[in-house]
This record gives structure tokens, C-alpha cells and sequence, in this order.
């Protein structure tokens, strides 16, 4: 059933991780490879993947409970860093129906991209590594911009980029911060009912324009020709 489409729409920006892509398996084997070195038992992935979307912030809480005011956490993110750079490679792969989405995309001539908060040192080599992204008018990672989600300055710089206007723009996202971010940058928003989230996360607080609960499903938003 075909919700009311937003005819106006010139362009598509995604997050990355936890929407397009499931690299949970790595993030979560990268902390646990730390875990397990310092003699703690291994934890099974249902352990990591709701905090996954959450990057190191959530991969330590998972493992060791630290938080990013603690005094170990800076050193022990940049050790999660390298470890999980080693694996990166291991598995990512695209959501179910991820593939077909872009493709209609790409059909339509509608222009899209990706706003992650992830650093560019894993943004670049693991995007360049997927034909996925092949047809990525724009892929902005957390350090691209002075500022990260939930600042609107990432999500700007990608529609700058695509060369539309943000007000013409949909942000994708499944975390509450990009939807933060998509409504500061006057786009229209869609959270994903799928990806990492937790136990406790209720999308339909997070006062998006939309809630998907499979890929494709953002199609009935978008124009038809």
C-alpha cells in the first residue's frame, strides 16, 4: 500500500551502518577479540548487535562497560579501532533488499548518498570495497565536516555535494540522531525498523516522517518517475 508520496524529492542520503550495510558481525568480533585477550569470557554476537549502530561507544559498553567518560576509554577505542580495521573486510555485507533499493534508484536518475558518522579511515576503503556504492553521487563520513551527527552539517555537506537542495533531500537512518540530524537539516526523515536497535527503542518516538520496516519499503515515498 502506497503511503503519500513526497513528489518534491530530488535525492536520497542514507546512514551507513545498521541501514545499508550489516557490519555488526566485525564490530562485535573486534571487540570481543579484545575482550577474550584479556582473559574475560567471549560473548555472543545477540550481545553486540543492538549497540552496534552505536560504533566503539557501543562495542566497549558491550564488552567492558566503559563509557566514553572513563578514563580507559580513549585508549582502549583506538586498540577497538585497529582490531576492528583488521577485520572490516570479514563480512560486511548489504541488508536484505539493500541491493534492489539503490537499483530502482539508479533506474529513476534520482541521485543518493551516505552521511555516517563512522571516520573516513573506515568509511573510504570499506565503500570503495563494495560495488554497492559504485553509484554514490556522495558518501560523507563523521570526520568529513567539523561536526558529526547529530549536527546538520554532515547531512548539509552531502546535499551540497549532490548539488539539490536539502529541503528536497530524505535522510535514512536507524538510530534517533539521524533523525535529530535530518530535521536540523530541513530534510525529510525515515527511520528503519530494522538494522541495530535495541530492545527499548520505540521508532515511532523519534517523530520521523516515516518508519519502513524493509528497504524497498521506502519506495512508496519517493516519486515514480
Amino acid at each position: 500500500m502506497r503511503g503519500a508520496s513526497w513528489p518534491d524529492v530530488q535525492a536520497v542520503l542514507f546512514d551507513l551502518d545498521g541501514t545499508l550495510i550489516d557490519s555488526a558481525p566485525e564490530l562485535g568480533a573486534a571487540a570481543d577479540r579484545m575482550r577474550v585477550a584479556r582473559g574475560m569470557s567471549s560473548l555472543p554476537l545477540s550481545a553486540y548487535r543492538p549497540m552496534a549502530g552505536a560504533g566503539a561507544r557501543g562495542m566497549l559498553g558491550v564488552a567492558f562497560g566503559l563509557r566514553p567518560e572513563d578514563a580507559q576509554f580513549a585508549e582502549l577505542r583506538e586498540e577497538f579501532f585497529k582490531t576492528y580495521e583488521a577485520l572490516m573486510f570479514d563480512g560486511s555485507v548489504a541488508f536484505s533488499g539493500v541491493d534492489a533499493l539503490i537499483a530502482r534508484l539508479v533506474d529513476r536518475r534520482m541521485p543518493w548518498g551516505v552521511v555516517t558518522n563512522k571516520s573516513s579511515r573506515f568509511t573510504e576503503p570499506l565503500t570503495a570495497s563494495m560495488p554497492l556504492f559504485e553509484t554514490a553521487a556522495a558518501i560523507v563520513s563523521g570526520d568529513t565536516t567539523p561536526h558529526a551527527k547529530p549536527h546538520p552539517a554532515p547531512l548539509l555537506e552531502a546535499a551540497r555535494r549532490i548539488g539539490v537542495d536539502p529541503a528536497r533531500c530524505v535522510y535514512v537512518g536507524d538510530d534517533q540522531r539521524d533523525i535529530v540530524a535530518g530535521k536540523a537539516a530541513g530534510m525529510r526523515t525515515v527511520a528503519v525498523a530494522y538494522g541495530y536497535l535495541g530492545a527499548d527503542a520505540d521508532v515511532t518516538q523519534w517523530q520521523a516522517d516515516a518508519v519502513i520496516s524493509l528497504p524497498l519499503d521506502l519506495l512508496q515515498w519517493l516519486p515514480l518517475a
